[in-house]
C-alpha cells in the first residue's frame, strides 16, 4: 500500500506594492504547483485591499490557490493571516514582498524528507540562488545555525520551513515588529529546536531569489533606521533574557582600583597604539593628530610595523622621532617597534608592554584623532571610577586619488547609538562593530589577558578585540563620548574596501564563534548571582 504523504501549506505574499513584475510572481506561483510533490495546496496572502486586481493570477491559475485578501499591517499579519487557514502538517513561509523566489520541482520533496529526519527541528532553511538583473546566478552558501549566530545580519534566506505544531507552539510571527518580525521568529524557533540548513555543493539549491546583486556595505546598519535598529535590538535582548545572558543595567559593576606605586609608574596618560604594514602614505597624518593633541606630551605613540624592517612605514615613522627631520620635543613622543609577522593581536600586546600611559587609545593606521581626542576621553574615565572602557563617536572621510580627503556628508555622525547605558553590552551581541575609537585601562585590558593572536577560532586579524571589549563589559561600565573625536578614512586599499563573500562568512564565523563564549559567560555571572 503506498503511503500517504502529508500535505505542505505554502504561503506566498503580494501586495499592489511590490516592486517586481506581477510575472515574476506568476512564476514563483507556478514553480511551486509543479513540484514534483503533489500534496500541497498554495495560499496567496495579498494585502492590496478590497478592490483586488490579481494581474499575477490567470484564470486557469486562480483555481488551483487560495486567496486571502484584506489590509495587513506588516509582514508579520500577513503570514499569521496565511498560517491561520492553513490545513498541512508542514507549513512553507516565503518572502515574497521584496524579492520574487522560484522553487527547482523536487523543493519540496527535501523540504519533507529533511523534515522527517529532524522531527525536533525548530526551522529549517537552505541554500539559495541569487540571480542579476544581468542574469548572472551566484550561489549563496548559508552559515550553519548555532547560539552565537546572533547578528541581525544572518541571512537565513527568503523561505523558511516548520511543522505545524511547532508553528502553533510558536504562535506565529510578533505583530508588534514591523522590521524584526523573522530575526525574533528564528530566535523563538531556535529555542524550542534546532535550526536545520539545508546545504549545497553543487546544483543543489531549492530555489533562486531575484534580486540586484549589491556589494557588502561596511555601514549597511546606519541606513537602516532609528525605529528598525530598535526593534532588532528588543527582539535579540528578549532572546538573551530567555536563554539566562542577559545582563541587567549595573550588573557586576566594579571599580578600577590602582596602588599608590601602580599610580606612580605611569609617565604619561594615554598610549595611542597603531599597527600598520605598507602605509607610509597614511601614517605621517595619523601621527601628526596624534601630536596635535590637546593634551600634549600627556600623550604618546607607538606605531608597530609589522612588515619587517624594509617596510618602507619604518622611514616615515622614524621622521617622528628623535633625530628624524620632522622631531619635536615640544609634542607626544612616537616609538616604533619592529616585527615581521603581521598579527593585529601580536602588534598590540607587544605595545602595550612598552606603553607608559595609563589609558590606551585606539588609531588605526589610516585614520585620525580629532585634537580633543583624549581629552574628551580622560574626563569621561575620570566621572566614574567604574568606567572601564570608553567608546567615542566619529566622522566618514574619504581620500581621493589625489590625496585630498573629504567628509561623507551621506553618512551620519556615528555615534553608536546601540551603545546605551542601560543595554550597550547586550547589544553588542548584535552587531559586529564595537564602536571607535575605543579606549582602556591598560590594567583592565591585562587582567582580561590581552588582546587576540589569532588565537580564537576563525580569526585572521580581526575581531582582535571583540572578546576583549566583551569581557571588559561584562565586569565594567561603559563610557560615551558622543561628539566626533575620530575620523575614519575610506580609501581603495582598505580593509572593508570590496570585501568579498568568503571573507565576509570568515570573520563572521570568528565574532559569532566568541559570542558562543560570550552567551556562555554570562550565563554563569547571572547563575552566580542566583546563588
Amino acid at each position: 500500500m503506498k503511503e500517504k504523504r502529508p500535505l505542505v501549506s505554502i504561503i506566498l505574499l503580494w501586495n499592489k506594492d511590490v516592486q517586481y513584475p506581477a510575472a515574476d510572481f506568476t512564476a514563483t506561483i507556478e514553480s511551486l504547483l509543479g513540484q514534483y510533490y503533489p500534496e500541497r495546496e498554495v495560499i496567496i496572502v495579498d494585502g492590496s485591499g478590497k478592490k483586488l486586481d490579481t494581474p499575477y493570477l490567470s484564470v486557469e491559475l486562480a483555481k488551483k490557490v487560495r486567496l486571502i485578501t484584506g489590509k495587513f499591517k506588516n509582514r508579520a499579519a500577513y503570514f499569521n493571516a496565511g498560517s491561520a487557514k492553513v490545513r498541512g502538517a508542514y507549513i512553507l513561509l516565503v518572502n515574497t514582498l521584496e524579492n520574487a523566489v522560484t522553487f527547482r520541482r523536487s523543493a519540496l520533496d527535501t523540504y519533507v524528507v529533511t523534515a522527517e529526519r529532524n522531527p525536533k527541528a525548530g526551522m529549517i532553511y537552505c541554500d539559495y540562488e541569487r540571480i542579476a538583473p544581468d542574469g548572472r546566478v551566484t550561489e549563496v552558501h548559508l552559515l550553519p545555525y548555532h547560539k552565537g549566530r546572533l547578528r541581525d545580519a544572518v541571512d537565513f534566506g527568503k523561505a523558511f520551513f516548520f511543522s505545524a505544531p511547532m508553528i502553533k507552539k510558536l504562535r506565529g510571527l510578533k505583530e508588534t515588529y514591523d522590521a524584526a518580525d523573522l530575526y525574533d521568529l528564528r530566535f523563538r524557533a531556535s529555542e524550542k529546536g534546532d535550526l536545520i540548513g539545508i546545504g549545497n555543493r553543487f546544483n543543489g539549491s531549492l530555489y533562486s531569489v531575484k534580486e540586484q546583486a549589491a556589494g557588502f556595505d561596511v555601514f549597511y546598519y546606519l541606513k537602516a533606521g532609528k525605529k528598525v535598529a530598535l526593534e532588532l535590538e528588543n527582539a535579540c535582548t528578549e532572546h538573551l533574557k530567555r536563554i539566562g545572558a542577559y545582563l541587567a543595567p549595573g550588573q557586576n559593576y566594579r571599580p578600577v582600583r590602582y596602588t599608590a606605586d601602580e599610580e606612580k609608574k605611569f609617565e604619561c596618560l594615554f598610549t595611542v597604539i597603531t599597527p600598520v604594514f605598507n602605509r607610509p602614505e597614511f601614517i605621517r597624518a595619523a601621527i601628526e593628530s596624534v601630536q596635535a593633541q590637546t593634551l600634549g606630551r600627556k600623550v604618546e605613540m607607538i606605531v608597530v610595523c609589522n612588515g619587517g624592517p624594509d617596510d618602507p612605514t619604518c622611514d616615515a615613522v622614524r621622521e617622528y622621532m628623535k633625530g628624524g627631520p620632522r622631531y619635536d620635543p615640544q609634542k607626544p613622543d612616537v616609538d616604533l617597534i619592529v616585527t615581521d609577522i603581521n598579527n593585529l593581536g601580536l602588534c598590540f600586546n607587544l605595545a602595550l608592554k612598552k606603553a607608559r600611559g595609563k589609558y590606551y587609545l585606539q588609531l588605526d593606521s589610516d585614520d585620525q584623532l580629532t585634537p580633543h581626542a583624549a581629552e574628551k576621553v580622560l574626563a569621561v574615565f575620570k566621572s566614574d571610577s567604574r568606567i572601564g572602557l570608553v567608546i567615542g563617536s566619529y566622522e566618514v572621510w574619504e581620500k581621493k586619488p589625489t590625496g585630498e580627503i573629504f567628509r561623507r556628508e551621506d553618512i551620519p555622525v556615528v555615534t553608536h547609538d546601540e551603545w546605551t547605558e542601560e543595554n550597550g553590552r547586550n547589544n553588542l551581541l548584535r552587531i559586529n562593530g564595537a564602536g571607535a575609537p575605543r579606549s582602556a585601562h591598560i590594567k583592565v585590558i591585562w587582567e582580561m589577558g590581552g588582546f587576540a593572536c589569532n588565537d580564537e577560532p576563525y580569526s585572521r586579524n580581526y575581531g582582535e578585540d571583540y572578546v576583549l571589549v566583551n569581557r571588559i563589559i561584562e565586569k565594567y561600565r561603559m563610557g560615551r563620548v558622543w561628539e566626533p573625536i575620530y575620523k575614519v578614512i575610506r580609501h581603495a586599499g582598505g580593509t572593508d574596501h570590496a570585501i568579498n563573500q568568503e571573507t565576509i562568512d570568515l570573520n563572521d564565523n570568528a565574532k559569532d564563534h566568541m559570542r558562543i563564549l560570550a552567551i556562555e559567560r554570562r550565563r554563569a555571572i547571572n547563575a552566580k548571582a542566583r546563588k
